[in-house]
């Protein structure tokens, strides 16, 4: 059973724009994140979806039921909306509304690369999660496999959900790092992943819900 997953980042939120973590944590939309979501909404317009989800936070949700309510004012059917905690970004715990340069110093720096970037080259990018994890006094920062984990196990919802079947849309609002990850374990070379997704934009993706994760996954499209 193959399905298509339109995967949308959420709309800029205050945190987005003040370049703020945001995993687990919440802020709301901005104006343009509105107009991220009504641009999102008039991309899918054409696109009947069977099901629908975004992680339980507000600025997912409130992505989510926009893009849908233009998507059925263009005469499709509305499904109903699945929130879920599988589908939240990253947590980043202690870190959460910190600000990005500093957190990702705080992370790198004891092993030479103060930066996300540098991380991301140096040691990959599952060391993201895992420094980040060994940073946090808590330790309540999800480490690569947690994160992996949680997100497999959406992946295993949607795969469940009653109402989908061979050839199904799926939309599913997501989040800026999230897709980045999908991408860099699920894309072939061509694609350029140094820039992060912007908010509103439409990834695609081909899910075979029968096959083993690491062959289920297939990139269509990237930051659309």
């Amino acid at each position: 059973m193959i399905l298509h997953l339109y995967l949308v980042r959420h709309g800029q939120t205050v945190f987005n724009r003040y370049n703020r973590l945001q995993g687990w944590s919440n802020s709301p939309l901005t104006e343009q994140g509105f107009a991220d979501a009504n641009k999102a909404g008039a991309k899918l317009a054409d696109i009947a979806f069977d099901a629908a989800y975004c992680s339980d936070t507000t600025r997912a949700e409130v992505t989510a039921r926009r893009i849908l309510e233009i998507n059925e004012q263009a005469g499709n059917k509305r499904p109903q909306l699945i929130s879920n905690m599988h589908f939240r970004e990253q947590c980043y715990g202690y870190f959460e509304g910190q600000d990005m340069a500093q957190a990702w110093w705080a992370a790198g720096a004891p092993h030479g690369a103060g930066t996300y970037n540098a991380i991301v080259e140096r040691f990959g990018l599952a060391a993201t999660r895992d420094f980040l994890h060994e940073a946090d006094p808590f330790h309540d920062a999800e480490s690569d496999r947690q994160y992996w984990d949680r997100v497999e196990a959406g992946f295993a919802l949607i795969a469940s959900n009653p109402n989908v079947h061979d050839g199904s849309n799926v939309l599913q609002i997501s989040h800026g790092n999230t897709l980045l990850s999908l991408m860099h374990r699920f894309a072939s070379e061509g694609y350029d992943l140094s820039e992060r997704p912007s908010n509103g934009s439409v990834t695609r993706l081909d899910f075979d819900t029968e096959k083993p994760i690491e062959q289920a996954i297939r990139v269509v499209s990237y930051n659309q």
